[in-house]
């Protein structure tokens, strides 16, 4: 594991997701999937948001469309929370799901809308 990439990860984890989420799953990890928790933190969140080529709003909009196509509701939720700490606009979470409508279908789109609500009412949005 390269200990300064885990690190950077780790804040940028925190930072985007909520130290809280981040300090509980790493705590819940046991010897079956501390090594994909730590591999996560480290690659995605250290090598890819670690990037500073592309602003971290804008990663978080690019991955709001990426999971919302993929359909993995649980994980799109967590990324529109974390999006709105990274600066994402009601609107532009609006925006984003029309683009998953277009490319991806209704459907999913309707799915993508129920999340957005459920997470904009809860963080006082909606």
């Amino acid at each position: 594991m390269d200990k300064e990439l885990f690190e950077k990860g780790l804040a940028n984890r925190k930072s985007t997701v909520g130290a809280e989420y981040v300090e509980k799953n790493l705590a819940a990890a046991d010897e079956f999937t501390r090594p994909f928790q730590e591999a996560m933190t480290e690659w995605c969140w250290g090598f890819g948001w670690g990037d500073e080529t592309i602003d971290a709003k804008t990663r978080s909009m690019m991955n709001l469309a990426m999971i919302g196509a993929l359909g993995k509701m649980h994980e799109w939720e967590l990324h529109c929370r974390g999006a709105i700490n990274n600066g994402v606009t009601m609107e532009e979470i609006r925006a984003i799901i029309h683009v998953v409508a277009i490319y991806c279908g209704v459907p999913q789109s309707l799915e993508c809308f129920r999340s957005a609500r459920k997470v904009l009412q809860e963080e006082g949005l909606l």
